[in-house]
């Protein structure tokens, strides 16, 4: 048991990039952690011309939160540090989604975490 729970632990905190292409990548910590969370998301995006928002969001089963940023193409930051606080308990997908102007998705990159809480259960 003690090693399925370890092997668990490995593989939510790998970011999974679905078609990122190197464009965009996201890391968030902790993992697992207790409620009310406080997560921190790093995003990294590869500078382009036509990069012109970047969406990241926090999607739970009872909660959802979300942060755009309007990007300058080129000439915006390559790095971005957000912080998500006050997450209840559950299972969250955080998603990093890099678009165009025409709000055309470029890039998609997500991790899965976990918001434990102190009752039973959670």
């Amino acid at each position: 048991m003690k090693r399925l729970l370890f092997l668990s632990g490995l593989l939510v905190l790998v970011a999974i990039p679905v078609g990122a292409g190197g464009q965009l990548k996201l890391a968030v910590s902790p993992a697992h952690s207790f409620a009310p969370a406080v997560l921190r998301v790093r995003v990294s995006i590869e500078p382009s011309a036509v990069n012109r928002s970047l969406e990241v969001i926090a999607d739970g089963d009872q909660f959802y939160r979300s942060s755009e940023i309007q990007l300058e193409g080129d000439h915006s930051p390559a790095t971005f540090n957000l912080e998500m606080r006050d997450l209840p308990a559950g299972d969250y997908r955080v998603t990093g989604v890099l678009k165009d102007g025409a709000g055309h998705e470029r890039s998609l990159v997500y991790q899965d975490v976990r918001v434990l809480g102190f009752g039973m259960g959670d």
